[in-house]
């Protein structure tokens, strides 16, 4: 790893072009006494992959909540595609286009692989609440439409030979494929991913790392928080350091490996 003279300058709020798709401006979060986040902000342009690092307990997580609708935040802005985020839950968030994954996997275990997909289809739903009683016609076409989108899904993460069987017997890193796959039911235009490589065997990373560059070549955002650095290094545009809840560096993935401020609080010298 190489290092350079200096850290460069923290980038303005305001750094932004047209393609500028989600922006975080002052964000601050606090949990007691504790400050998670502090006066973070960031732009992502449309289309990239967009990585968050930095040590345990940096922030990171936090981050993605505030940005996903799991916490307000206490102070700052945020704005997808020109709609103001803060005071809009998640499930709304979701509608506007934002799906995330867990840092701890959230499946209905007690569902096939198949239905945990289908599940993920829900905010699309466009039929008559009394077509869930009586199973109608538009209730059978709707189920039908659903259920050949999700094995297409299953199909993009390789799972579509398990299809009909339970969640809960799926190995971890096909779970991990599958939160992936339930995400994407949604249709989303941003996706956060909350460390999908945590637990993987190198195989397993490689099968991730494939499916990030896919969905980014078909326009998809992702912000990506993630420890394992090398993934980061292959798949991400851009990334975001923090350290104690704050900013610490932001640049190509080249110049972070290069930032000796980051080298100092992560990477390691």
């Amino acid at each position: 790893m190489t290092v350079s003279a200096a850290p460069a300058s923290r980038p303005p709020a305001g750094r932004d072009s047209t393609s500028v798709f989600l922006r975080a401006e002052g964000l601050h979060k606090s949990f007691g006494g504790v400050q998670a986040v502090r006066d973070i902000s960031l732009s992502v342009p449309r289309g990239i992959v967009f990585a968050i690092i930095g040590p345990n307990g940096a922030g990171k997580s936090t981050l993605l909540n505030l940005m996903s609708g799991v916490y307000q935040p206490d102070a700052g802005g945020i704005v997808l595609d020109g709609v103001a985020l803060v005071g809009r839950q998640a499930h709304q968030r979701v509608r506007l286009g934002l799906a995330r994954t867990f840092q701890k996997i959230r499946l209905f275990k007690h569902l096939s692989v198949l239905d945990n997909v289908v599940a993920g289809f829900h905010i699309h739903h466009d039929i008559p609440a009394w077509q869930y009683v009586v199973h109608g016609a538009a209730f059978r076409r709707d189920h039908a439409r659903s259920r050949d989108e999700a094995f297409k899904l299953l199909t993009f993460v390789g799972l579509e030979r398990r299809a009909t069987a339970l969640a809960a017997s799926l190995a971890y890193g096909d779970q991990r494929m599958l939160e992936l796959a339930r995400a994407l039911a949604t249709s989303p235009r941003l996706l956060m991913v909350d460390e999908p490589a945590a637990g993987l065997n190198a195989a397993e990373v490689e099968r991730l790392l494939e499916r990030i560059r896919l969905l980014r070549e078909r326009g998809l955002t992702i912000i990506l928080v993630e420890h394992n650095m090398s993934l980061v290094m292959k798949v991400a545009d851009r990334v975001l350091v923090m350290d104690y809840g704050q900013y610490l560096f932001e640049g190509t993935p080249a110049e972070v490996q290069a930032n000796p401020a980051v080298i100092a609080a992560y990477l390691g010298a």
